[in-house]
């Protein structure tokens, strides 16, 4: 029986604090209450049957007292209780009150209220006596005439369960249902008459379609879908009538309803793989993308495109529809956004690249004319990537973008700005020809960028490219510019003093001790307190950064103008234009010196940076040609080293990706031949639907590894001993946000154990959902417990409880065997992921919660430990293959993954081969771990401790 067919039961929530009350006084409430009294007695009852007692004795009492009442709740709650009373004798055969039942509901199968036929009907579905059923048939036929959908539409489902259990109770159904679908109106009793014939009788479900294959568009959602999921059976069963019905799902992708177009779509690549068959279904999703509001829709949808992309026929199909999925970025959702601009630059290709940046060029100019959100920086950095990413592989582009993106050097979000310089960067490296153009348009936002760090890129850009007189007069006037007046020191203190009044001269008061962050004491005149603040805004950016005390763009503007300087040597001839030129610039790093030393800026200069700038101010006065090689050579070389290598790593991944989805077939592969395939070989016809449905009521069917280890045997938890009265063992089962208990219970002992229920309780970010249902276990019998827990968040967690139960007969009191603790392993939940080196450190600054665990393990070599690691962490190392190949005894890498929650857990491995201890010394070091919740770092801590060493097998 296939998981759509399994017939559905009712449950009860048992609160389970009150007293169970005696029989003596429900017989009373039932026989001579009023009706509140007795829908309260038979729920009583309910729940004393469920929970395993029998009650015989009230069976007669309630045919007597209660059937004849026609009110609606007691009606419903007898149809309850029918379900789950006991019918039959101890041998097996029908309890003689049951005629007397039956008789009850003949008659409310002829009641005028629909809503009792109705509820009838379907309490029917549920009987499993043929007896009880056959006197009921006429009656149920009848309701298919009835004047009300409700009735006729369970009565159809009536008829389906019946015909399916007990055949020769009603022997004509298909014929009976196949008249009643042609004559009905209604969408749902239509929808439940057509899915009987396809479980009953495939083949009049087809003749009925092919009579009104024309009107689909004209019915009903529900039963379109339903007609998807024939046609979808009918042509994987039987390929030949592919033909018949490819124009009706053709027709179908023009639904009215969503749900319909979406399974359309799918089912019409499963059944074609002709272009136009894919281009339809790819314009259905995108049009359904665009349409939808829900972002969860969008993002299922889109995962559906990335599917169909990763077939290598449907991908040319797909590169067409490039434009058309860029639509999507209308969108506001951030995730959204990162899949189809993903999609889109995996499917651009020479055809339509130039289109693509267009488009996109238009959406980066969009981001900065909107107010600001928190998603706009994001969005933008994820538009200058993917521009980034197409001039690199369509070189020809990079002169249209370059002039647009250079505008966010400028921006106020620094992120995107170090976007731009990386790509500007790269670009002028790569593209000899671009390298005036993307100078003069540096040269034109050089004054207005606000940020530090994006300032240093830029002069180490001017320094390194300028290589025309002309460019490098205007670079110097730039700087001059960014500095503002010089010496800096002097011109501060005369324009603090020219701002004071004339009875606060500037007189170095008694000196302030302070101590900073280091706990060392710092020195702060009277002087550099006393400055006014209001002219801040008014200074050059780079003498701003300077008096903040940022003296790292010092030492980066020092290397700047000593190569420029020694670049304008070389290209002029004139002597006096020389030394002048070299002079100017060991003037302005005299004076930053100057400053560094005095005690106007916030930050004193660090020695770094001084002996950066001495350094310079040396190479200037000597101009050898060594150094001249060193400054205007090797720096440019060790760039383009690390762009190639890069580069490299770029291709190894994507020809890693290629081969994956490459479907190498091997010349001794046996040809499958469809029509000699038996039906159950068709392993790549899997019922999607089946699937889809599976997979809705969580029992998703992995394919198991080979590794018996591997298999569901290794996930059981044994949770008593051999010895105890009651034994139990449970299997877990891992879903996304929850984790399914599949508790075996054993009574090993000669006794009936009455109310044996289960009790749970969890530690950690667990909780549980439902509480099991007591159960009577009869002596040497076995049941099977489902328990759901929630999860909430990536950490280790425990659960722990017991099992309690009565003896019959027994006078003592409930009986306990405590279970052993089933943990929850954290690998769950972690998945590898990747990300830049940039978010990397943003992500590692931002954690507060850091873990460093101790290298203790048996593995002596570096690489090995480390493939260890990642094996048992389920993260992915971010250091590039090429750092890490080479021995040189020491070893660092950072590793990264995501939880399936989003959360983020951050490693850096820091390990070294203790060469003084001997070759077979094992490793030795570090491994610090961080995270944004406690939770994740300490548990990933604790996974990587138990899994340090290799156990030998």
């Amino acid at each position: 029986m296939t998981a759509a067919e399994n017939v559905c039961y009712t449950l009860i929530n048992v609160p389970m604090d009150s007293e169970p009350p005696s029989e003596i006084s429900l017989k009373n409430d039932l026989e001579k209450g009023d009706v509140k009294l007795k829908t309260e007695a038979l729920k009583k009852v309910i729940i004393m049957i469920l929970n395993g007692e029998k009650l015989p004795g009230l069976l007669m009492t309630i045919i007597r007292f209660v059937l004849p009442l026609q009110d609606h709740t007691i009606k419903k709650l007898l149809l309850v209780f029918w379900e789950i009373v006991p019918k039959t004798t101890p041998d097996g055969r029908l309890l003689q009150e049951m005629i007397l039942v039956c008789d009850a509901y003949r008659k409310d199968l002829q009641h005028p209220n629909e809503f009792i036929r109705g509820s009838t009907l379907r309490f029917l579905c549920k009987l499993k006596e043929a007896e009880l059923l056959e006197p009921l048939m006429p009656a149920i036929r009848a309701c298919l005439e009835h004047r009300h959908s409700y009735v006729r539409r369970n009565a159809v489902l009536a008829i389906y369960t019946i015909y399916r259990n007990f055949e020769h109770l009603i022997p004509d159904a298909p014929e009976l249902i196949h008249d009643f679908l042609v004559n009905e109106k209604d969408a749902s009793c239509k929808r439940n008459a057509f899915m009987m014939l396809i479980h009953a009788d495939q083949d009049r479900a087809l003749d009925y379609l092919s009579t009104c294959i024309d009107q689909v568009q004209t019915f009903g959602d529900i039963l379109q879908l339903v007609i998807v999921e024939l046609i979808y059976k009918v042509c994987h069963a039987n390929p030949s009538e592919r033909a018949r019905f490819i124009r009706c799902i053709y027709n179908l992708l023009q639904s009215s309803s969503p749900a319909v177009k979406y399974e359309a779509a799918g089912t019409l690549v499963t059944l074609s793989s002709a272009p136009t068959a894919i281009k339809a279904a790819a314009q259905c999703y995108i049009d359904l993308i665009i349409k939808e509001s829900d972002n969860n829709v969008k993002l299922i949808v889109l995962d559906r495109l990335v599917e169909l992309k990763e077939h290598p026929s449907h991908e040319r199909v797909l590169q067409d529809l490039v434009m058309d999925i860029l639509r999507v970025l209308s969108t506001p959702d951030l995730e959204v956004r990162k899949k189809t601009l993903q999609l889109a630059l995996d499917l651009v290709s020479s055809r339509n690249v130039e289109e693509l940046v267009i488009v996109l060029k238009k959406e980066v100019i969009k981001t900065n004319n909107v107010t600001e959100h928190e998603d706009t920086d994001k969005y933008r950095q994820l538009l200058v990537r993917t521009l980034h990413s197409c001039s690199v592989r369509f070189p020809d582009m990079a002169a249209n973008v370059i002039p647009v993106l250079m505008e966010f050097l400028s921006d106020n979000n620094e992120a995107a700005a170090a976007d731009v310089l990386e790509f500007v960067r790269e670009a002028i490296q790569r593209f000899d020809n671009l390298r005036p153009l993307i100078v003069e348009k540096m040269l034109e936002v050089f004054h207005a960028i606000k940020s530090v760090k994006i300032y240093r890129g830029a002069l180490w850009i001017l320094g390194e490219y300028c290589s025309t007189k002309e460019d490098i007069q205007s670079v110097m006037t730039e700087v001059r510019r960014s500095l503002g007046e010089i010496p800096i020191v002097e011109s501060e203190i005369k324009k603090e003093a020219g701002e004071l009044k004339p009875e606060e001269e500037v007189s170095v008061g008694p000196a302030q001790k302070l101590v900073t962050e280091m706990g060392t004491y710092a020195t702060q005149s009277a002087l550099s307190s006393s400055r006014p603040t209001k002219k801040e805004e008014d200074r050059p950016p780079l003498r701003g950064f300077l008096l903040d005390g940022d003296f790292f763009v010092a030492a980066s503007l020092a290397t700047t103008l000593t190569k420029i300087a020694l670049r304008y040597v070389s290209l002029v001839q004139e002597k006096k234009k020389q030394n002048s030129f070299i002079a100017e610039a060991m003037l302005l790093m005299a004076t930053i010196l100057h400053l560094g030393k005095s005690s106007l800026p916030k930050k004193p200069i660090t020695d770094d940076d001084v002996d950066r700038i001495s350094l310079c101010l040396k190479v200037l006065s000597e101009c050898s040609p060594l150094m001249n090689d060193i400054f205007n050579k090797e720096c440019r070389q060790s760039l383009s080293h690390m762009l190639s290598a890069k580069l490299e790593e770029e291709k190894l991944s994507q020809k890693k990706e290629s081969e994956k989805r490459n479907v190498t077939v091997q010349p001794d592969d046996p040809i499958s031949f469809m029509q000699l395939t038996a039906k159950n070989e068709m392993s790549s016809k899997e019922d999607q639907f089946q699937l889809s449905l599976l997979a809705a009521m969580g029992n998703t069917q992995r394919k198991e590894a080979a590794d018996p280890l591997a298999s569901k045997l290794n996930k059981v938890t044994q949770l008593t001993g051999f010895s105890d009265p009651v034994y139990a063992e449970a299997y877990v089962h891992v879903n996304q946000y929850d984790i399914v208990l599949d508790v075996l219970v054993v009574n090993q002992t000669s006794d009936t154990l009455q109310n044996c229920t289960l009790e749970l309780a969890t530690l950690g970010d667990l909780k549980l959902v439902e509480k099991p249902s007591p159960l009577t276990l009869a002596p040497h019998d076995f049941a099977n417990i489902k328990a759901n827990v929630k999860v909430a968040s990536t950490e280790n967690g425990i659960i722990f409880g017991n099992i309690v139960y009565d003896v019959s007969g027994a006078a003592s009191d409930r009986n306990c065997v405590v279970l052993s603790d089933i943990h929850i392993d954290i690998m769950d939940y972690i998945q590898p992921a990747s990300c830049t080196d940039a978010e990397f450190r943003q992500m590692w600054a931002e954690f507060e919660w850091e873990n460093k665990v101790t290298v203790n393990t048996n593995i002596i070599d570096l690489n090995e430990y480390l493939q260890h690691i990642l094996k048992s962490t389920n993260m992915k190392c971010l250091t590039p293959e090429k750092a890490l190949s080479g021995y040189c005894g020491f070893m660092a890498a950072n590793l990264y993954a995501r939880s399936i929650f989003g959360e983020d857990a951050l490693a850096n491995v820091s390990i070294e081969k203790p060469i003084h201890l001997g070759p077979d010394a094992p490793v030795t070091g570090h491994i610090r771990i961080r995270a944004k919740s406690q939770g994740m770092a300490l548990s990933l801590g604790d996974k990587i401790n138990l899994s340090q060493k290799k156990t030998t097998l």
